[in-house]
């Protein structure tokens, strides 16, 4: 661990290698597991501007899940989420020809109807920061489903935070990533 401005940054986004590999796993952390998407308390109102023109890039299940839901839930500890379809696919996920699945709201962004990407915790995964009083945890999430995505990473030397370098980017800053690989950089020279 170490740390760069108010976050705690674990040592394995820079030793640990990811490359998103949809043709293997099809997008399974869209529709795995047992909650949504974390979403940022700002991420709120952006998902309710947005939801109209999101709308006809969506499911007919994913419209009904969030028109039921909302385009956020509170869980029960107080933490916000993009509702689910059934307790199990993200409400935006859509899917292609193929069987992968993709984000709805991404799609309207590149589309270029709409300015935000989608929410920041999936654009950084498998990244996950946890904020505290005082700081903020960087840690590196590892999930089996994404083992294809490791073997990706490994044979192609990218180390997680390159791959998630933008996301990196537009949650803490070009002046915070400039320090993230200058600590990798000066790591790697002490190897």
């Amino acid at each position: 661990m170490f740390q760069i401005k108010k976050t705690i940054v674990s040592e394995e986004i820079l030793n640990k290698d990811f490359v998103c590999n949809l043709s293997a796993c099809k997008g399974a952390c869209c529709v795995d597991g047992d909650a949504g998407a974390p979403v940022e308390p700002e991420e709120r109102v952006i998902l309710e501007e947005i939801y109209p023109k999101v709308k006809p890039f969506l499911r007919q299940e994913g419209i009904e899940a969030i028109e039921t839901q909302g385009t956020y839930i509170t869980t029960e500890n107080g933490e916000l989420e993009t509702p689910l379809i059934d307790g199990a696919d993200c409400a935006y996920v859509t899917f292609d020809q193929k069987g992968t699945a993709l984000c709805g709201i991404e799609e309207a962004y590149n589309k270029g109807l709409i300015d935000f990407r989608k929410p920041i915790s999936c654009h950084l995964y498998p990244v996950r920061v946890q904020d505290y009083s005082s700081f903020s945890a960087v840690n590196y999430h590892q999930w089996y489903i994404c083992d294809d995505a490791c073997s990706l990473g490994k044979e192609l030397q990218v180390p997680v935070y390159k791959f998630t370098k933008e996301a990196l980017i537009r949650k803490f800053g070009e002046d915070w990533y400039k320090e993230l690989e200058e600590t990798a950089q000066k790591l790697q020279d002490e190897k």
